[in-house]
């Protein structure tokens, strides 16, 4: 095949164009130029964004022998991804950027031009794993590394996207990758991995997010409140500076009467508050998400004892039962508390329930090891408080 392997800079990037191009596919190199200004991204080894990073990526393209190009998305990638990051915090909402990155730039933008330049598949550095199923439809299933495996962020791919896609490295650990490197001659083989979100320079997400949003920043102070007793315990400067579940850097004035430390609960970007409480107020088993993407059919219900649902990218499985709701404009989920919506939708009930879970965030739905598709949390609930709304 005519591959493109999309090369960031990293270890395992690198070693995945080699394994496509040593399997005898034609391969490619391209580096995403993703920055208007790369030098306000991060430097060093921390982000997958920079012009270091870009360096690495063509020494390496020249170490394996193919052709090595970088491709300007910086405007999509402000659009897509940026922005979108920006407007979901101002809305109160927790977004995961790397998840729309897979989906809008490295699966959708990347991948159309290379279907329109005549290559056939994308090749990355994700751990993750593509399988022929028995009805034909690709498959993706969890890395043999369950340290690395990084099918969560990919979970927004269908199955055309999964049909042009390649992930050389699901059936290796991460050990196995460094090694291989250097046994290629690769000078990124222990070139540390990124971390955080690359383009948030110094990874201050909350600093960041409170100079970039300028008009749009929804509040720039409120009340911090007791979610039990509604007393005011202190003033913040801006609602994007928390996120669900947040414990440290709250600046309570006031101890809680038990002793015990106050997370955050609630965020309500319009008036400013931020509710705060005992940790099992954070304790959830009811979910409700939005604009779901599926791997590949369509299900109705999901109920057996492999069903699981990841809700954070390095979080635990949660035994789950999920129904699909298709689209109606006469139904929404404001009964778990949020804006309605006419689109398909997931109800999701955890079996094993969760904490510290916000709207925005990405619950991924498995089958075993196999990827079913994902949903964006709209809202969140605890069965009690469900049973007690509706007596």
């Amino acid at each position: 095949m005519k591959v493109l392997a999309a090369m960031s800079g990293g270890v395992d990037s690198a070693v995945a164009a080699a394994r496509a191009a040593g399997a005898g596919h034609d391969v490619t190199g391209i580096h995403l130029a993703l920055s208007r200004n790369p030098k306000s991204y991060r430097t060093g080894a921390r982000g997958c964004c920079t012009i270091e990073d870009s360096n690495d990526a063509r020494r390496a393209a020249d170490i394996i022998g193919i052709p090595f190009y970088v491709w300007d998305l910086s405007d999509r990638f402000h659009e897509d991804v940026v922005e979108d990051f920006m407007d979901e915090y101002a809305a109160g909402r927790t977004p995961n950027p790397c998840l729309r990155c897979n989906e809008k730039i490295k699966f959708a933008a990347v991948l159309d031009r290379g279907l329109a330049l005549g290559f056939d598949a994308v090749a990355t550095g994700h751990y993750a794993q593509l399988r022929t199923g028995a009805d034909g439809l690709i498959e993706m299933h969890r890395a043999v590394d369950m340290g690395k495996d990084q099918s969560y962020v990919l979970g927004v791919l269908t199955q055309d996207q999964l049909a042009h896609s390649l992930f050389p490295l699901g059936d290796t650990t991460k050990p196995v990758v460094r090694l291989e490197a250097a046994e290629r001659g690769l000078l990124v083989a222990d070139k540390p991995d990124s971390h955080d979100i690359c383009f948030v320079a110094d990874g201050d997400n909350a600093g960041w997010l409170k100079e970039k949003l300028g008009d749009r920043n929804p509040n720039t102070g409120g009340d911090i409140v007791d979610s039990t007793t509604g007393d005011v315990l202190g003033q913040h400067d801006g609602t994007v500076g928390f996120t669900i579940g947040q414990r440290r850097g709250l600046r309570l004035g006031v101890p809680a009467a038990d002793g015990k430390p106050r997370f955050v609960l609630d965020i309500e970007p319009v008036s400013g508050t931020v509710s705060v409480g005992p940790r099992e107020g954070l304790r959830i088993d009811r979910i409700a998400g939005i604009k779901p993407r599926w791997c590949g059919t369509v299900p109705s219900v999901l109920d057996g004892p492999e069903v699981t649902v990841q809700l954070r990218a390095h979080g635990r499985e949660h035994r789950a039962k999920v129904r699909v709701v298709p689209a109606d404009p006469s139904s929404g989920t404001a009964s778990m508390g949020a804006d309605r919506h006419d689109g398909p939708r997931v109800e999701i009930e955890l079996l094993d329930p969760a904490e510290g879970i916000a709207p925005g965030q990405a619950a991924v739905i498995y089958d075993g090891t196999r990827v079913v598709g994902s949903a964006t949390i709209s809202a969140t609930a605890r069965s009690s408080e469900l049973e007690q709304a509706t007596a």
